[in-house]
């Protein structure tokens, strides 16, 4: 369980990282791709061409270094070697409160580096709350990560997705249909092994 994943977009990862790349994968796997909660994500993740980062940050400066850092790295790789991106930071903004604040920092960052237009950032976070929901709400399960996760996207991928779709949000009211069939047991049930 705590061996580092093949793929060479992750090969500076560091056996610390271990556990939160094998987290986020499984969540990965199970929920994003396994629930179809974007359709768009298997083919990047299946392909290699999904990079996984894991922020040794402790706050939100180190962070935002960390950020401006992975913007640069991903926008140095075509997008035939790289598609997309999560900045997994689990030693900072475990509040989602504070996290969200920092999505506007997120988003002056890629400006600042000039990269408007070219990628941006996507929200995923352990305690995830959609406004105007309760805490509990199943929907806000779309958007729970293990850990807090700043995904970076391209642009030029975001925009191929949309002309796939004529209603894009037809996705997020699926995913309500489908997290409200499922339920707290059944997400519950997701993280179940078979040796459990």
């Amino acid at each position: 369980m705590n061996s580092l994943p093949e793929n060479p977009l992750n090969a500076d990862a560091v056996p610390a990282d271990a556990p939160y790349l094998a987290a986020t994968t499984r969540w990965l796997e199970r929920a994003v791709i396994g629930l179809n909660l974007c359709p768009f994500a298997r083919a990047p993740h299946v392909q290699g061409k999904l990079r996984m980062h894991v922020s040794q940050a402790r706050d939100s400066d180190a962070l935002l270094d960390d950020l401006c850092g992975e913007l640069q790295s991903l926008n140095a790789l075509s997008p035939h070697e790289c598609e997309t991106g999560l900045l997994i930071h689990p030693f900072v903004l475990n509040d989602f409160l504070d996290y969200n604040d920092f999505l506007d920092v997120a988003d002056a960052a890629v400006q600042t580096l000039g990269l408007e237009g070219e990628w941006q950032v996507a929200s995923f976070h352990p305690h995830y709350q959609f406004a105007d929901s309760a805490a509990d709400a199943i929907e806000n399960f779309s958007n729970r990560s293990p850990y807090p996760t700043l995904h970076l996207l391209r642009e030029s991928s975001v925009e191929r997705a949309m002309q796939q779709m004529s209603d894009t949000d037809a996705i997020y009211r699926r995913n309500i249909e489908t997290l409200q069939r499922l339920g707290h047991d059944g997400w519950q049930a997701l993280w179940r092994d078979e040796t459990d």
